[in-house]
């Protein structure tokens, strides 16, 4: 959820990924690369992302970004509307006394 999350607003590389996903949760979620990979090949093989390959130019090497689907994007809201539920579920046992 948090990978798709990431590519809802533009494509990106792993390390990118990595560094933004470290980020953005404050240093809570680090993830190296070989946990990233497996992530984006399997949402890739489910269709949730699709990847293409910048050209080199000067000294900037390839890269593979990244994109989130449509597919992807149904699947985000769902794991969006998901999470919410867990969530609210395990605020609530927690608020018990």
């Amino acid at each position: 959820m948090l990978v798709l999350k990431l590519l809802e607003q533009e494509a990106k590389y792993g390390y990118q990924i990595i560094n933004e996903l470290k980020e953005k949760s404050s240093g809570r979620f680090t993830l190296k690369e070989g946990t990233l990979y497996p992530i984006l090949y399997r949402l890739e093989d489910d269709t949730f992302v699709e990847s293409k390959w910048s050209e080199a130019k000067g000294k900037k090497v390839p890269r593979k970004y990244y994109q989130i689907t449509e597919k992807g994007k149904v699947a985000l809201s769902d794991l969006e509307k998901l999470w919410q539920e867990i969530s609210g579920g395990v605020e609530t046992i927690l608020k018990e006394r």
